[in-house]
């Protein structure tokens, strides 16, 4: 575990098959998992929690403390989950106050040079690719791939199994199952493809399109097209996840591709 030319602090809690490459640092109140590989150049900050099987390439910097003024120097955490891979110059600050904590999920995958801020929840098996730049109190659910250099504004909600393409300007919460791009960022359709990899049927499929036509494409207002949804169709765990993410979405929703909303028209 111990390499030549790396920095382990004495209290920092390491299993006994970590490797750490030479030149990182690995500063106090650190716990790392078993089988988890530190590559060369890593810096893991105080308060880092990372979980068992990752793999953190050179440059990251982990558990730095916030980008933020309001931050008092409170003790907080950020937490990696199990098997996620975090890629070259990647960097994950802890949490504030807030939420005092920041967390990826498991089996996820930081491409180069994202940045997670304070207090963001990301889920499990999410993609984040290259230069993606995440703003404080972001959450973004499970499977969610989030295209290169897109930029998520502060406070905004990624639903599950959302597709967003590469390049977005993220100001609005995207919801479930949806595909989302253009400028300004709007639905583009059900990330089909991505429901069938994940063992989504085609009936289920095609109920999440019936539901998005009457949110996106009915000609009407979010409340009144929820109201609708609610009463023509049938209860499952789709249509109410999506109901309760309009419901309750803090920032707005993002709006259904029409010519209007178009900036190359």
């Amino acid at each position: 575990m111990n390499q030549p030319f790396a920095y382990i602090h004495p209290e920092a809690k390491i299993a006994h098959n970590v490797v750490v490459e030479p030149f990182s640092t690995i500063y106090q109140d650190v716990e790392i998992g078993e089988g988890t590989w530190i590559g060369p150049n890593v810096t893991i900050m105080p308060g880092a929690r990372i979980g068992k099987n990752c793999k953190i390439f050179p440059g990251a910097v982990i558990s730095a403390v916030p980008q933020d003024l309001k931050f008092a120097g409170e003790k907080t955490t950020a937490h990696i989950g199990d098997n996620t891979v975090i890629r070259e110059c990647v960097t994950v600050n802890r949490g504030t106050v807030d939420r005092q904590r920041t967390v990826v999920g498991s089996n996820c995958l930081l491409m180069a040079y994202v940045h997670v801020a304070h207090d963001c929840v990301i889920g499990d098996n999410c993609i984040l690719a290259n230069s993606v730049q995440v703003a404080g109190h972001v959450e973004i659910g499970d499977y969610a791939i989030v295209g290169g250099s897109s930029a998520v504004h502060q406070f905004v909600k990624v639903g599950p199994h959302a597709m967003i393409s590469g390049g977005s300007l993220i100001r609005k919460d995207v919801p479930p199952f949806v595909k989302a791009g253009r400028e300004p960022l709007s639905y583009s359709g059900i990330n089909s493809i991505g429901l069938r990899r994940r063992g989504f049927s085609d009936q289920k499929i095609s109920e999440i399109q019936q539901l998005y036509r009457l949110l996106f494409l009915g000609g009407l207002n979010n409340n009144e097209a929820l109201d609708k949804i609610e009463l023509e169709l049938a209860p499952s765990p789709e249509r109410d996840e999506v109901v309760n993410f309009v419901r309750q979405s803090g920032r707005g929703v993002i709006k259904g591709y029409t010519r209007h909303n178009s900036s190359a028209d």
